[in-house]
C-alpha cells in the first residue's frame, strides 16, 4: 500500500485513496465538445467516503449546452482503481487517461484523447500543486493532466448518435476531504486559434489553524506553458467576482496575466464535503474568457484573445478571495 501512496504522489492522474476509508472524495474530470462546439460534456467519475465510513461510486453528468446534470449512484465495490496506473473502472464504466468507455443511462459508447498537453513535472514539483504536493494535511488536492488535446471516437446520447472526432478536450482531478469554502475556477481551450489553452483557480487554503488565498493559473501557447502560482514568486493583484463577472490579474517578474470571464447560466453539481457529495457547486461551460498575457522585460502582447466555451465555477464564500479590490 505504501509503494501505492509513493507512486500516486508522483503521478497525480493515478488513484490517491489507498487505504482511506471515511472523509475523503476522489474525482476525475473530463471535458468534452465536438468539432461543431455544438455539444459540450462534462463527465465526472469518483469515490465519496463519509465520516461515518459511508461509501459511494458516482458518475456526474453536465450537459453544458442543455444545463442539465445527472449523478449516477454506485455502490462502493463497483469503484476498481488499479495500482501503479491510472486505470479505473466503475461497474462497466472505464476511465484512463487516454480513453474513457461510457455504459450509463443515456450514454453510451468510447471516446479517445490523442497529443494531450500535461502540466509540467519534476521530481519537486509533480503537477500544478508544486511543492504542496508532499504536504500531507492539505483540504484538497488539485491535478492537471491535460491542458488540451483533441479527441477521437463517438457517444450515444439519448438515442442520437454525436461524433465527437476533431473535438477538443480538457481533463482534470480532485481529492482530499471536501472542495475550499470560497474558491473560482475557470478552464477554456477555445481561442480563435487552435494551440492556445488556460486554467486559472483562486481559493481559500486552510493552513495550520490559519488561511491564505492561493491561487494556479497556467497558459499553454502553441508550445510552452506559462505558468503563475503561488509558489513560483507570482503575486495575485485582483481578484474580484460578482454575479455578472469575474476579474483576475496575477504578475511575476516576467510575465503579467490579465483575465477577464464574462459569466453565464450555470446547472448544480454535487460537490463534496467531509468526504461525502452533499454539497453543491453552480458550473458553466458557456462562458466567455478574454485574456491578455504581457511580456514584462520585453515589454510585448503575447495573447490578447477571448476563449469560448469556457467552463466557469464561482463558489462558496467569495468575499474571502476578493485580493486588490
Amino acid at each position: 500500500m505504501l509503494k501505492n501512496k509513493f507512486q500516486a504522489l508522483l503521478n497525480a492522474e493515478q488513484y490517491h485513496g489507498w487505504g482511506k476509508t471515511r472523509r475523503y472524495f476522489e474525482g476525475w474530470y473530463y471535458k468534452v465538445l465536438n468539432a461543431k462546439e455544438d455539444k459540450a460534456f462534462a463527465f465526472i467519475p469518483g469515490i465519496a467516503m463519509d465520516e461515518n465510513g459511508e461509501q459511494q461510486a458516482f458518475i456526474q453528468v453536465l450537459d453544458g449546452k442543455k444545463l442539465t446534470a445527472a449523478y449516477h449512484k454506485y455502490d462502493a465495490a463497483q469503484f476498481t482503481p488499479t495500482a501503479g496506473k491510472f486505470d479505473v473502472r466503475i461497474e462497466n464504466n472505464r476511465f484512463r487517461k487516454e480513453v474513457i468507455q461510457l455504459d450509463i443511462p443515456n450514454i453510451k459508447g468510447e471516446l479517445h484523447f490523442k497529443n494531450q498537453i500535461p502540466w509540467s513535472s519534476s521530481w519537486y514539483s509533480p503537477n500544478i500543486m508544486g511543492p504542496f504536493s508532499f504536504v500531507p494535511f492539505m483540504q484538497c488536492y488539485h491535478g492537471i493532466l491535460s491542458m488540451n488535446h483533441t479527441i477521437e471516437g463517438q457517444l450515444e446520447i439519448s438515442g442520437e448518435t454525436v461524433d465527437f472526432t476533431g473535438g477538443r478536450g480538457y481533463m482534470e482531478k480532485d481529492w482530499g476531504r471536501s472542495f475550499p469554502s470560497g474558491y473560482i475556477w475557470m478552464q477554456t481551450n477555445h481561442f480563435s486559434e487552435a494551440g492556445i489553452s488556460l486554467k486559472s483557480s483562486v481559493a481559500k487554503i486552510p493552513w495550520m489553524g490559519t488561511s491564505f488565498v492561493g491561487f494556479i493559473a497556467g497558459i499553454w501557447l502553441h508550445d510552452r506553458l506559462i505558468e503563475f502560482t503561488t509558489y513560483n514568486f507570482t503575486r495575485l493583484r485582483k481578484s474580484y467576482a460578482d454575479k455578472d463577472k469575474v476579474e483576475l490579474v496575477m504578475e511575476n517578474n516576467r510575465h503579467r496575466l490579465e483575465i477577464f470571464a464574462k459569466r453565464e447560466a450555470a446547472t448544480a453539481l454535487a460537490s463534496p464535503i467531509s468526504g461525502f457529495m452533499d454539497g453543491r457547486i453552480e458550473e458553466s461551460m458557456t462562458a466567455q474568457i478574454s485574456v491578455k498575457l504581457v511580456d514584462k522585460k520585453d515589454k510585448k502582447v503575447l495573447l490578447e484573445d477571448t476563449g469560448r466555451n469556457a467552463g466557469l465555477e464561482v463558489a462558496g464564500r467569495i468575499e474571502d478571495v476578493l485580493v486588490g479590490n
